[in-house]
């Protein structure tokens, strides 16, 4: 029996976004923590499938909502873990990685931002597992534009029910609030336990190699 919980999240060390619309759009993300638990102890009775067909068919809604709630629960994780709990000063061996691979802080932002105002749904910066390096990948939906065997470091929502309460339209104004609520913490974790403890599999040499913070 699955029962699976929602995550809680320090929503009062937030600046600039209200408390209103962060409740909201946790609701949201409770919402899809619901259906993933009914999803995932829904039996599998044969009997129930005998029209399993790739244009419609009880198994193919099924498996469309299971892949769409189980991103929405993964990426709203992700998402209020590193918008919350401060930590906001860019640093550490991402933002080392990030000056190496963008040039500047700036660009990156930059790159950031045009991805943001670009997507209808999610911006990701991932590592990903093809060449070992940093790249910003955009999503319309939770189950579009995913990548597998990629390494998710900081997720930005930018669905319209991320900000609409606060910024109406001003998509570009959301991004930058939510760019100044980064917690570099919670980044510089992750990058680290993609990168720091183990060796990472070179796809092509099908041989193992650490990766370089530097990428000298």
């Amino acid at each position: 029996m699955y029962n699976i919980k929602p995550r809680t999240f320090d929503f009062e060390s937030v600046t600039d976004i209200s408390k209103k619309q962060l409740e909201e759009h946790y609701k949201l993300y409770t919402g899809y923590v619901t259906k993933l638990n009914e999803i995932w102890n829904t039996p599998y009775i044969p009997s129930n499938y005998t029209d399993s067909n790739a244009t419609y068919s009880k198994m193919r809604s099924l498996k469309l909502g299971e892949t769409y709630s189980l991103n929405g629960v993964k990426l709203h994780n992700l998402y209020f873990e590193n918008m919350t709990g401060g930590s906001n000063v860019p640093y550490g061996p991402l933002f080392n990685a990030i000056i190496n691979q963008f040039s500047t802080y700036d660009n990156f932002i930059s790159y950031l931002t045009n991805v943001g105002l670009s997507m209808r749904g999610w911006v990701v910066l991932t590592l990903d597992l093809l060449d070992n390096k940093l790249h910003i990948i955009g999503s319309d939906a939770h189950d579009t534009g995913a990548v597998w065997l990629s390494c998710p470091i900081l997720i930005m929502d930018v669905y319209e029910h991320a900000y609409f309460m606060d910024f109406g339209t001003d998509r570009k104004k959301y991004i930058s609030t939510f760019i100044k609520n980064i917690n570099w913490s919670i980044l510089n974790d992750r990058f680290k336990k993609y990168v720091s403890p183990i060796n990472y599999m070179d796809m092509n040499q099908r041989r193992y190699r650490q990766y370089n913070f530097l990428n000298e």
